[in-house]
């Protein structure tokens, strides 16, 4: 009876070691050193899994113990990688890595290599800013809507002093949270203001999704609702909340893709509010229709201290990039038209604002009165 009970006993015991090393959670994605990642996957039912978006081709996924398929991934460079697993033909993000690419259909989980010598986009031992996250009510929409605000290390520290501000803007499957939370713009901003490459600045990242019934390819319906969901609320909560320079020598506005025609247009239609337009990979339809206030002011040049456009020249919106560049030739409008390589990526689009946030608010001799605080 003695040895059954032991036998009962260490079975069980075995069982219940089996059962938590079974249901221990699997390390996915483990980053053995700087270069080489492990990919994981649990999936026992599974006939193929596959690794998708790491390399230009999908990865095949060897199935190992206990239904556990696994890949590794060798000399990957540094960078922010977006990648999901296709299980028997069905995309799914990786249930083990808790960082997911923000978006509209969040669908991509996201690795990130560094190395000693970080890119311009990453984490350095440098002051830091602060990303602060708002809710407001839009009262041109009638509904709650979401931004996030960056400010620069040592804004909290000087109550005293007045910053300019960069409205940026995100592109179509995108939100609010994603040029912070994959596009990195807050980390860009640190390391270039630490460099002495960039002033401090407020960036503004509203969501650019006005219109909840925009269907695809109609774009006016969605930007008139964001411009004035933008002007009507987003500009005087900025203005309310930060110590911002509340002229257009203070503020500068642009994107990328369905952001970057947002900001042209609003730009260049406002050069009252905006002194410094920037486009990025953007394709401007209906320029005539929409822009019509903007070609028709004669005082454009004069107004506007830079009028930024940048593509890439394997982008797919490339033709059309170039036939607004040569509408606002037609117009006299004056722009410094850059063409770099790459596609309609972020890896061009994180590299564009490193380049385009060092050309503000520096040849300004902008005031900045005292804020009055309380006694």
């Amino acid at each position: 009876m003695f040895h059954r009970r032991l036998l009962a006993i260490l079975v069980g015991l075995f069982s219940t070691l089996a059962l938590a090393a079974d249901d221990h959670p699997l390390e996915s994605p483990q980053i053995v050193n700087y270069r080489r990642v492990i990919f994981r996957l649990k999936a026992p039912k599974a006939k193929t899994v596959m690794l998708k978006g790491i390399r230009r081709t999908q990865e095949e996924m060897t199935r190992r113990r206990g239904g556990v398929w696994s890949v590794t991934i060798d000399h990957l460079d540094p960078g922010i990688y977006e990648y999901c697993f296709i299980v028997d033909g069905q995309p799914m993000i990786d249930p083990s890595n808790p960082e997911v690419r923000s978006g509209t259909n969040p669908d991509r989980s996201l690795l990130e290599i560094s190395t000693d010598t970080p890119l311009f986009y990453q984490w350095k031992n440098v002051p830091h800013g602060t990303v602060h996250m708002h809710s407001y009510f839009s009262d041109s929409l009638q509904r709650r809507r979401r931004l996030r605000v960056y400010t620069p290390p040592g804004y909290e520290l000087n109550a005293n002093h007045r910053y300019p501000a960069l409205y940026l803007f995100h592109g179509t499957g995108d939100t609010e949270a994603t040029w912070t939370d994959f596009g990195r713009a807050h980390l860009i901003l640190d390391n270039l203001i630490a460099a002495g490459k960039a002033v401090p600045m407020l960036l503004v990242m509203p969501d650019g999704h006005a219109d909840l019934d925009e269907e695809e390819g109609d774009h006016k319906a969605n930007f008139l609702k964001f411009e004035a969901d933008l002007l009507g609320s987003v500009l005087p909560l900025v203005d309310a909340t930060y110590r911002t320079i509340a002229t257009s020598e203070g503020r500068a506005i642009n994107g990328l893709s369905l952001g970057g025609m947002q900001a042209l247009e609003i730009g260049i239609n406002h050069p009252d509010l905006f002194a410094y337009i920037g486009g990025m990979s953007a394709y401007v339809p209906m320029a005539d229709d929409l822009l019509a206030k903007g070609f028709a002011n004669k005082h454009f040049n004069d107004e506007v201290k830079l009028l930024w456009i940048s593509i890439g020249k394997d982008d797919f919106l490339f033709k059309d990039a170039e036939a607004f560049h040569s509408l606002l030739n037609k117009h006299g409008i004056h722009s410094q038209w850059t063409v770099t390589k790459g596609e309609h990526e972020w890896t061009v689009w994180r590299g564009y604002l490193r380049d385009f946030a060092p050309l503000l608010f520096r040849q300004d001799n902008v005031e900045n009165p005292p804020v009055k605080t309380p006694n």
